[in-house]
């Protein structure tokens, strides 16, 4: 993972320091945004591939996860539709992990982070 640039949208401060410092212990260059806009801002004035993969909390203020995936898939930036997109929910019922899957993410860790389950999914997107 060493060197992969990550986008942590997560409205949690705790959570959103846990998930950096495990990832930087690990090599990854982390970039913590708090809401879904904040997210779909970034991503859209970054250029093209500046992130390696996005990890997505689902339910946040102003714009919830879902919906933000929605925006950067749509976006018609060129690595808009490949960059993966990870949720990161509280609810783990096998809905909430197809509602993630249809509106374009790539995979489901359910909270708290198991960072083994993280890095098994980061493993297969990247």
């Amino acid at each position: 993972m060493e060197g992969k640039q990550i986008l942590v949208v997560e409205d949690n401060p705790l959570n959103a320091e846990i998930a950096q410092t495990l990832l930087e212990m690990d090599g990854c260059i982390v970039t913590i945004v708090h809401n879904g806009q904040e997210a779909v801002d970034i991503f859209e004035q970054k250029p093209e591939n500046s992130f390696d993969c996005i990890l997505m909390d689902i339910r946040m203020p102003v714009m919830n996860g879902m919906e933000a995936t929605r925006h950067i898939r749509t976006s018609g930036k060129g690595d808009a539709r490949t960059i993966p997109i990870i949720a990161l929910s509280a609810n783990a019922f096998d809905e909430d992990t197809k509602k993630s899957i249809e509106c374009g993410m790539n995979g489901h860790v359910a909270k708290p982070i198991d960072m083994d389950m993280l890095y098994d999914v980061l493993y297969k997107v990247l």
